[in-house]
């Protein structure tokens, strides 16, 4: 997608500090969901990075993540500056994440609008993501508006939170007229159950919380002050030190065991009284869990998907999974249903797709295990 205007003052922010642990055992703490290439050749850092570089420059483009993750995250970015690559000394949740992006992007421009985004999402269709993209920052950009982009909810899902939308908005005063449709928000919901999911999609009303947002400096800083105002002022500190990476690390360090922690939507969104909704009318998926990824596969008569070397006899709807680079082998299966296998070199996965959430509390469990915590 060709941008026309002027694009300089625009900054993504990407986060990619996850621990991706549903989709063990591919991935790891040192390479998580985000740094895996699933689908097509490039991981999902990659791919979000790709997206957003036609509405930013590369050096405007910059990635939280951790200490672990980091020489994976610039080892797959060589052309983002290193600098822009900065590791997180704990997991704190989304709200101080998003405020030390604000700090970096405040210090390269303080009239920057940003954008937030995950480095985990499934977006088959790029120019559309990019169209509601480039309409959000030129919002954002004309006065006080958080933005945050909807995602058309095309089933009852109850792993996702949901926003209330009220009437269109028009486009402010000298903008033209936007491709992409803007709501008031006018409540969050969190992770609702079958039922009521399944009123909000029939209701028309409401749309899937994807974690996307895109405001101005000024404005996330003005919001934090007003809701947040201890996050606001570890953003003023961060921001002092932002110019120096090695002065920002020992700030970071200090500050980051008692940063509070909370997400971003519990810390402002669900508070501010400025956030509009940009109808993200564009396939979506946050590939959640292994049978998420089953919607992404193409699939043999029997509902099977596999990625690797498979054969069966009177086995359905399987997900397969063979992530070994050398020495791949046949997986043979004989009256397998609903069920993941997933193979590494070091580790093999058999779980029914039922239970596919209970891959965390597994991985939990090797985590308490000396002699398998190498696998974590």
């Amino acid at each position: 997608m060709k941008i026309k205007s002027d694009n300089r003052d625009r900054f993504a922010v990407i986060m990619a500090g996850g621990k991706g642990e549903r989709f063990w055992p591919l991935s790891r703490e040192k390479k998580p969901k985000q740094l895996l290439a699933m689908l097509g050749g490039k991981s999902f850092l990659q791919q979000a990075v790709e997206r957003v570089a036609p509405l930013a420059p590369l050096k405007n483009i910059l990635v939280i993540t951790n200490e672990a993750q980091l020489p994976e995250v610039r080892r797959q970015l060589p052309k983002i500056p290193a600098a822009n690559l900065v590791a997180e000394p704990a997991g704190r949740d989304t709200c101080a994440a998003v405020t030390l992006g604000a700090a970096l992007v405040g210090a390269r421009s303080t009239t920057g609008v940003m954008a937030v985004l995950p480095a985990d999402h499934v977006i088959p269709d790029a120019k559309k993501f990019q169209q509601v993209l480039n309409d959000a920052f030129d919002l954002a950009s004309r006065g006080r508006a958080i933005v945050t982009i909807g995602i058309k909810p095309s089933e009852p899902a109850t792993s996702y939170g949901y926003i209330r939308v009220g009437s269109e908005l028009p486009p402010p005063e000298g903008a033209r007229k936007y491709k992409t449709a803007f709501f008031k928000a006018e409540q969050f919901v969190e992770k609702p159950d079958f039922e009521t999911a399944l009123g909000y999609v029939n209701g028309g009303g409401y749309r899937w919380n994807a974690g996307m947002f895109v405001w101005s400096f000024v404005t996330i800083a003005e919001g934090l002050q007003k809701h947040q105002p201890e996050m606001h002022a570890a953003c003023q500190r961060w921001f002092q030190a932002a110019a120096t990476p090695a002065r920002l690390a020992r700030v970071l360090a200090k500050d980051y065991p008692d940063i509070r922690k909370i997400s971003i939507d519990y810390a402002l969104m669900e508070h501010a009284q400025n956030v509009v909704v940009a109808d993200g009318a564009f396939e979506w998926d946050d590939l959640g869990s292994w049978t998420a990824l089953a919607h992404h596969l193409k699939a043999d008569a029997e509902g099977n998907c596999a990625v690797g070397d498979f054969i069966h006899v009177d086995a359905a709807r399987n997900i397969i999974f063979d992530a070994r680079t050398k020495n791949r082998t046949l997986i043979a299966v004989v009256g397998l249903r609903d069920a993941i296998l997933a193979q590494t070199d070091d580790a093999v996965l058999l779980a029914h797709k039922s239970q596919a959430q209970k891959v965390k509390e597994l991985v939990r469990k090797l985590g308490q295990d000396t002699r398998l915590k190498k696998l974590v």
